[in-house]
């Protein structure tokens, strides 16, 4: 088995690497936060043996990076990821004038502060009680029930758990029903913290190929049958990073094969609200099956700040969840549970707000791809951001001459199992668009640098590594 660094980097992608190629890659994996601060490397030695390059090759790439501050190194020892004294750790805040488009999220719906306000009494109404509520608010759990009913999936407050947040959806998931050791069906390319969490959990992933045009039916469906994974985590609707929809005859195949195979669907909705002009709506997978456990979320239709998120799922499923979830936290904060069902009562204008600012943040990501020489943008009819072919395998160097523009760009394999997907960006159509635009002529600018030859070394920016 080979190591993580190698996994992260794809071996395809530095096959006959130099130093500086392969110190580049392994700097490039720490800066967007895919190698931790701490993580121990492969020694010299071994990586030279699982990269079947010279030992010398393998020293000067770690030499570079350690006298860029990005390794320490152990005489006859270990080699651990560091960071440059005075840059930030992958994940803080920015600092100076630095775009961050590691984070596709829109600024709060106008409504907020009037929900936050007309919250108060039903908040004020819950101060004789715990404060504690594990499965979540009555009110809240009715009110997202009855969006999933509206939408073609029949659903009781019973069989909902409001959660911190989609991710911590997934985790509790993950807590209750997972398996270590297990194989999980990802799709490739999909949400990075999804992946981080499976692995987390011990899960062997096994990737199925999305694009702008969508799934790879066939390829899903019969991994499904030969892997039969213990989980498949999807996101059908405005899928990120591509921007596809899974269509409704689909998904009830798939959900019937999964089912077949004793396969979890976890399905992702935290994007399907997110329709600009797509001019039709899928009926929720969760309509098909009760193999099918639905996450979902406020943050992307009315703020990041809302730590508000849900499980869907049969009551049995539920009943697990509920079980382990005292191991880690008792609940969801009482105050934005509150807020949240005053924002679900008026679904037509959380929805129209997010029209309109996708809809504006998408023109000037397409204007600005159109200026880039090489760049193609597919449709993008919805969802947090566009899927960029950049029409050559430089998407990681993009990303290291974009820190020099103080530009915060993931590459393509960020997104991925195994380092793949070089020619692509994902950029967030989710920023006003006055912002967006200054992103798309910081990007110009370092592709210019990349094509032009210019140095990517992040060490020669004093705050390259904000993230």
């Amino acid at each position: 088995m080979g190591s993580r660094l190698v996994e992260q980097l794809g071996a395809t992608n530095i096959a006959g690497a130099g130093a500086a190629t392969l110190a580049d890659g392994i700097r490039a994996l720490i800066l967007d936060g895919r190698l931790t601060v701490g993580e121990r490397l492969p020694s010299e030695r071994a990586l030279a043996l699982e990269l079947r390059r010279s030992r010398s090759t393998i020293t000067r790439a770690y030499g570079l990076l350690d006298s860029d501050g990005y390794v320490s190194r152990l005489h006859g020892g270990s080699t651990r990821v560091t960071l440059p004294h005075g840059h930030a750790a992958p994940g803080s805040d920015a600092i100076d004038d630095a775009i961050d488009l590691s984070i596709a999220s829109m600024d709060s719906t106008p409504g907020l502060y009037d929900a936050t306000v007309r919250s108060l009494p039903r908040l004020a109404a819950l101060r004789g009680t715990s404060g504690y509520s594990l499965q979540g608010l009555p009110e809240l759990r009715d009110a997202v029930a009855q969006r999933f009913t509206e939408r073609g999936a029949p659903t009781s407050a019973e069989e909902i758990i409001i959660t911190s947040g989609a991710l911590n959806a997934v985790n509790l998931i993950l807590t209750g029903i997972g398996r270590r050791g297990e194989r999980a069906l990802v799709e490739q390319p999909t949400f990075p913290h999804a992946l981080e969490a499976l692995h987390r959990h011990g899960y062997r992933l096994v990737p199925t190929p999305v694009d702008v045009d969508g799934w790879d039916t066939r390829h899903l469906n019969d991994t499904l049958l030969s892997v039969r994974p213990h989980v498949a985590y999807l996101i059908p609707d405005f899928h990120n990073p591509t921007g596809a929809t899974l269509p409704d005859e689909e998904r009830s195949r798939l959900v019937t094969t999964a089912r077949n195979v004793g396969t979890h669907l976890i399905v992702d909705e935290t994007t399907t609200e997110l329709d600009i002009d797509r001019g039709w709506s899928p009926a929720p997978m969760g309509a098909n099956g009760p193999n099918v456990i639905t996450v979902g979320s406020m943050s992307k239709i009315a703020w990041g700040g809302m730590r508000i998120g849900w499980i869907r799922a049969e009551r049995s499923i539920i009943a697990r969840l509920l079980a382990v979830r005292p191991s880690f936290e008792l609940g969801t904060a009482l105050l934005e549970q509150c807020i949240a069902v005053e924002l679900l009562s008026d679904m037509p204008a959380l929805t129209a707000h997010v029209r309109r600012r996708l809809q504006e943040g998408r023109a000037a990501v397409e204007a600005g791809v159109a200026r880039i020489p090489g760049f193609s943008m597919p449709p993008t009819p919805g969802g947090l951001s566009a899927w960029i072919d950049i029409g050559t395998p430089l998407s990681t160097a993009l990303s290291l001459a974009a820190r020099e523009r103080r530009l915060i760009l993931p590459p393509g394999p960020r997104f991925t199992t195994g380092g793949v997907l070089e020619r692509r960006l994902r950029i967030p159509i989710t920023l006003p668009p006055e912002r967006a635009t200054d992103a798309m002529q910081r990007l110009a600018l370092a592709w210019d640098d990349v094509r032009g030859g210019a140095s990517s070394r992040p060490d020669e920016l004093e705050h390259a590594a904000v993230i």
